[in-house]
């Protein structure tokens, strides 16, 4: 009884205690979760890792070889399968090393090490590829949800209607094509709500690909989407550092590694080859060197051949580089041009077309209660409708161009301009 008395006491305090409700996602959140939850940039790292630990390998050289054997054993005649009877016979045991040149252990380890480097260089592309997407699909759901509370608050508005022109109907003061032309609007209003919760689902699901159940959790306020990180003035400077060059130059760097190799490999190297023969007890014991030096005797149809192929894949990778720089610096200019003219046209939607939409709604629903037409009002309200959600989806695009911006090089969670 006791038990079951202080269960029921406990199970009373749980449902006493208010539910917590889930903190708001603030866009730094997100971004952090983001990058904690990626797998690419551990992949990175891994990648980096295996390339050092290959870059030591490299630069050791090759085991030495352990030879044993018997040599010139008779197998007929009175002495046959004797391992001492014959002076000839001798039972062997050596070593051989290949003696790589250092230049070569260098080149070859020098190789790694830049392969290295690219895969550092592609974590920061995923880095910055990660905040950038991660952003987006915070700022879409962020609008989205913005767009379908304008449509929510102009669908309470529309409703007031409805009722105003059903009075008007039954005062005589209004017709039933009025009244059937209320409820029409309002339900036109709740499709385009419907077809904004679709778009919410669709931006939820979008951000969980990059944060996982945290989607789901309110947004708390969006970053300050005034300013940028790049000017035009600097543009070229700026971009130097941008990942996707960073790891054009790094294959380039690399490619220039494997011309050294190339380079390297026309060298030959030398093997040295230690023996101890043993003979039988009546003869002498023998000790052997040998020397072993491949002969490049073709070096125009084959080292050479090698290294003017790898001098080739080096200008391939720097003019895919020059390409590549021109390429960005063009686009993020082109971006920071829209982004200004967004950022203009917002100005005036805010100056001019949002103001004069509300009151030309004003303006119709004073006429209306002055025996005006119910037509101008639903008119009106659904030029202001429009007018704002043409608005929300401007800004959308603004804080779009904002993110491309701001993460064309990745940042800490602290984005340039974020509070």
């Amino acid at each position: 009884m006791l038990i079951a008395f202080i269960r029921l006491v406990a199970l009373a305090l749980a449902a006493a205690l208010p539910v917590r409700a889930a903190e708001p996602l603030s866009f730094d959140q997100a971004l952090r979760i983001a990058e904690d939850r990626s797998r690419q940039l551990p992949a990175q790292d891994a990648a980096a890792s295996a390339a050092r630990e290959m870059a030591i390998a490299a630069g050791q050289r090759p085991d030495p070889t352990l030879k044993a054997g018997v040599n010139n054993l008779p197998i007929d005649g009175p002495d046959r399968f004797s391992v001492t009877r014959d002076f000839m016979t001798m039972r062997s045991i050596g070593v051989m090393q290949d003696l790589t040149r250092s230049g070569k252990l260098k080149a070859r380890s020098a190789r790694f090490e830049r392969e290295a480097e690219v895969a550092e260089a592609g974590r920061d592309l995923a880095l910055a590829n990660l905040q950038r997407d991660t952003a987006a699909a915070w700022l879409d759901r962020y609008y989205q949800e913005r767009m379908r509370d304008v449509l929510v608050s102009q669908r309470d508005e529309a409703r007031l209607q409805i009722e105003a022109a059903d009075s008007a109907y039954r005062g005589g003061r209004g017709s039933q094509a009025d009244a059937f032309a209320a409820r029409a609007a309002v339900a036109l209003i709740e499709d385009r709500m419907a077809q904004s919760e679709r778009q919410i689902a669709t931006a939820r699901t979008q951000l969980s690909r990059w944060i996982g159940p945290p989607a789901g959790d309110p947004l708390a306020p969006p970053p300050a989407l005034d300013a940028v990180s790049l000017r035009p003035d600097d543009l070229e400077t700026r971009l130097e550092h941008h990942p996707q060059i960073a790891v054009l130059h790094r294959r380039e760097e690399l490619a220039q590694a494997e011309a050294e190799v190339a380079r390297t490999n026309k060298q030959s190297d030398v093997s040295v080859e230690v023996m101890y023969s043993q003979r039988g007890r009546a003869y002498s014991n023998m000790i052997s060197v040998n020397l072993a030096i491949p002969l490049q005797w073709d070096q125009k149809n084959r080292q050479d051949r090698e290294l003017a192929a790898k001098l080739a894949m080096v200008e391939q990778a720097r003019a895919e580089r020059e390409e590549a720089s021109r390429m960005h610096v063009a686009d993020a200019l082109a971006m920071l041009q829209e982004w200004q003219s967004n950022r203009e046209r917002l100005a005036h939607y805010d100056s001019a077309l949002v103001p004069l939409s509300t009151e030309r709604t004003r303006a119709a629903l004073a006429a209306y209660r002055g025996g005006g037409p119910l037509g101008a009002v639903l008119e009106a309200r659904r030029m202001e409708i429009d007018t704002r959600m043409d608005r929300l989806r401007l800004e959308m695009d603004t804080a779009r161009l904002w993110a491309q911006i701001n993460y064309l090089v990745p940042a800490g969670p602290a984005a340039p301009g974020s509070r």
